[in-house]
């Protein structure tokens, strides 16, 4: 049985005297194409929020609920920094600086700077903020979790976009990670503009068009 993601960690923190904690996580990591977009969320030191006991690291929730959990998030007024990275900077600086990247946009994002950070896996080089890299984070940490549910669903509206824009390769079902009918489309029709052209399924599968 996995356990929801708790307060704990912030809490800790709290008593050491930070204010201003911030949750991180990634989305679109493992995809073809699209960005990797990153988020991350500042709760109030007592986030009773009715909400709160939805958050699930968000792939365990459902689309639907993402949705309304992040809803619920932005009407609350907590704040969401968001950052995003296009394939191209990940075929340039590989997928982990991308990632890094996008944390550090999302970072920015926030209106004034957080004093710690929290991150799922993750530490960002170059920052003077005092930071904490933790496995699985999206699975015990609340702020963590409650990025993952902004991140996701931000880059999950992006690549709905881009399914407009590239229809024949079905974007709106897998926003971009590698299933069958992806690999399949990537074969019929080789690779578009939003394609990572580094990533192996794609070089080895699709041409440039």
């Amino acid at each position: 049985m996995i356990n929801r993601p708790d307060h704990a960690e912030e809490s800790s923190l709290y008593m050491q005297g930070y204010r201003r904690i911030a949750g991180f996580d990634e989305a679109g990591r493992g995809a073809l194409a699209g960005p990797v977009v990153a988020a991350a969320v500042i709760l109030p030191r007592e986030p009773g929020f009715n909400w709160i006991p939805l958050v699930k690291d968000s792939k365990l929730l459902t689309s639907k609920m993402r949705e309304r959990i992040f809803g619920l998030m932005r009407d609350s007024g907590i704040e969401i920094g968001i950052g995003i990275v296009p394939p191209q900077i990940i075929d340039s600086i590989n997928i982990l600086n991308a990632t890094k990247k996008a944390m550090l946009s999302a970072l920015q994002a926030l209106a004034h700077l957080p004093d710690y950070l929290l991150i799922d896996a993750l530490v960002l080089p170059g920052l003077r903020i005092r930071q904490k890299g933790i496995i699985r984070g999206d699975r015990s940490v609340l702020s963590i979790a409650c990025a993952s549910i902004a991140a996701k669903v931000s880059r999950d509206h992006i690549m709905l976009e881009l399914d407009a824009d590239y229809p024949q390769y079905g974007f709106c079902s897998h926003k971009g990670y590698g299933t069958a009918r992806h690999l399949d489309c990537l074969r019929r029709h080789g690779a578009c503009q939003v394609h990572r052209l580094t990533f192996a399924p794609v070089r080895d599968l699709a041409r440039l068009i």
